[in-house]
């Protein structure tokens, strides 16, 4: 059963023992492995690993133990036992609550490093008490975690799915359309245009699925399902090197779990399944 994240800005009062600390230097996960797997570190402060931390942040906690997040200092050495990873690369390591959990943390440090100072006045900027946010003490601005919401889209026709493959996809794999939402577009808006400039094809019947954060750096996946109006497949080659129609039994490499993507494809599937 999967443990329980009770998002929070300030650490409960009083000695609660070890909480677990999502620790990172340029944006790779300070993680401990030995014969039992590879997992996130516990203790009561860094201190008490032999590591020096800038400005700690209190996540919440899992499953009432307490997690924090900071950036390693630049020169601190680590423990013998531990070694520092990029979050990607941890998936199918790291138990997933702590995965999910790790995903949040490397945002609110992102954030924390690139928000030091105003964007607005230049002046170092504070702590806001009560929220996650931080303040300019000159000019007064308030920035917050940025999110940068995204669209992507299962496109069907008939009995056959629209696939494509982005020149960084890793070997061939191939995936669903996927785009940043621009200003002042809704998302709907956003799913028609971004299918017809990556593949010049129209969409009707636009449908929300699901959601999921994807933390690469600060994105927010807005998952919808959408149907063939009309038109021809052309590719916009800067962003796309091939794309496709394909029926379920045929289908090249896609996404692994736990990404939207093969969510949105594994629903698709099972819509051809008989019962």
């Amino acid at each position: 059963m999967a443990r329980v994240f009770t998002s929070a800005l300030e650490a409960p009062f009083g000695d609660s023992g070890p909480c677990w600390w999502f620790l990172f230097r340029d944006g790779q996960l300070l993680v401990t492995k030995d014969e039992q797997g590879t997992t996130v570190p516990q203790a009561r402060t860094p201190t008490d690993l032999g590591l020096r931390v800038a400005a700690p942040h209190y996540l919440g906690a899992l499953d009432g133990c307490g997690c924090f997040t900071a950036e390693l200092d630049a020169d601190a050495p680590l423990p013998n036992s531990a070694g520092l990873e990029p979050l990607r690369a941890l998936y199918g390591q790291l138990n997933d609550d702590l995965f999910a959990v790790a995903g949040r943390a490397v945002q609110i440090v992102d954030w924390d490093r690139t928000h030091r100072y105003c964007g607005r006045c230049g002046t170092e900027t504070e702590p806001m008490p009560g929220e996650r946010a931080k303040r300019c003490p000159s000019c007064g601005l308030i920035v917050y975690p940025r999110l940068s919401p995204a669209v992507i889209v299962l496109v069907t026709r008939g009995d056959e799915v629209l696939l494509a493959r982005s020149p960084h996809f890793p070997g061939q794999m191939y995936s669903v359309l996927a785009g940043f939402v621009e200003p002042g577009e809704s998302l709907e808006e956003a799913v028609a245009r971004e299918i017809g400039e990556e593949t010049g094809i129209a969409v009707k019947e636009i449908a929300y699925f699901g959601s999921q954060p994807w933390p690469y750096p600060n994105s927010l996946m807005i998952g919808f399902t959408a149907a063939y109006a009309g038109g021809d497949l052309v590719i916009d080659e800067r962003e796309i090197a091939d794309a496709g129609w394909y029926r379920r039994d045929a289908l090249p490499d896609i996404p692994g779990r736990p990404s939207i993507a093969r969510r949105l494809l594994d629903w698709w599937i099972e819509q051809g399944t008989p019962d």
